[in-house]
């Protein structure tokens, strides 16, 4: 089992380099096919004494594609030589930018993106991670953009029993199939211990199935959840980060914050989402 199409977003006004090493790293290993995507967003139509500033959205449309075509050549480099088939896409469009990625997405197995920590604070214009996860309906590996050394030793599953961690987990088993070490932590209160370590031992039983090794890991809560994992993926050395997302509603993360925001807003680490 292996991802055999790959989606690798760019993103205009981004170091994209880290995306690029991420995406190359995986198509490698699985000898897939790599889609490079970006958008130009352009700005919403204005109007000045009844007609449209006509040459103000031509002038922006051809900076726009000039930034593209050079994301376009630093893509076809890092991919010049790979044995499996590349292909671009782009559009400039005054559309919300994530309508073109979730439209093209039903051809990817995986989307790679960036994720920094302004990202949440671009505006609705600005696709980021979080989006694509909810929209896309694929599984997303977020790549922070100071990311010097992508690696695929060392993952951390951060499980619960819900519908998410069982989602991201199966989702994630090409992935995991490539790990040299794989834990699976299940963050509980200290009289939910014996339950957790069996249900531990059930998921690991079904990793084994699938030919991935893992060993459980049971912590006791002492913070929020979110404050727990990214403790527990610094100490196991985490390469990548893997957990449902958004398993309250959205509006709930914005506001009380959650996981998955937390996550991606401190951009610390490579997460792998799915909803």
């Amino acid at each position: 089992m292996s991802y055999q199409t790959i989606m690798v977003h760019l993103q205009l006004g981004h170091a994209n380099t880290a995306v690029l090493n991420a995406a190359k790293h995986i198509a490698q290993r699985s000898n897939a096919a790599v889609i490079g995507i970006i958008v130009g967003q352009q700005t919403q139509m204005i109007y000045g004494k009844g007609y449209a500033l006509i040459d103000f959205f031509d002038r922006e449309q051809a900076q726009l594609a000039e930034k593209i075509a050079i994301e376009e050549a630093l893509f076809r480099k890092h991919f010049a030589g790979h044995v499996a088939a590349i292909e671009w896409l782009s559009v400039v469009s005054m559309e919300p930018a994530i309508d073109f990625i979730v439209a093209q997405s039903c051809r990817a197995d995986l989307i790679i993106t960036s994720v920094a920590p302004s990202d949440f604070y671009d505006g609705p214009n600005s696709p980021h991670a979080g989006e694509i996860v909810m929209a896309a309906g694929r599984p997303v590996l977020a790549v922070p953009v100071s990311c010097k050394n992508f690696t695929l030793d060392n993952m951390l599953i951060g499980w619960k029993d819900s519908r998410e961690a069982r989602r991201v987990i199966a989702d994630a088993l090409p992935l995991l199939q490539l790990a040299k070490q794989i834990t699976v932590l299940e963050i509980v209160a200290e009289d939910d211990k014996d339950s957790a370590a069996k249900r531990l031992k059930e998921v690991i039983f079904w990793l084994e199935t699938h030919g991935v090794v893992a060993k459980p890991a049971v912590s006791i809560a002492k913070d929020a959840d979110a404050i727990e994992l990214l403790a527990a993926a610094k100490k196991h050395h985490a390469d990548i980060v893997i957990t449902g997302a958004y398993g309250h509603s959205r509006f709930r993360e914005w506001v009380l914050g959650g996981v998955t925001n937390e996550l991606l807003q401190g951009a610390h680490y490579c997460c792998f989402l799915s909803h």
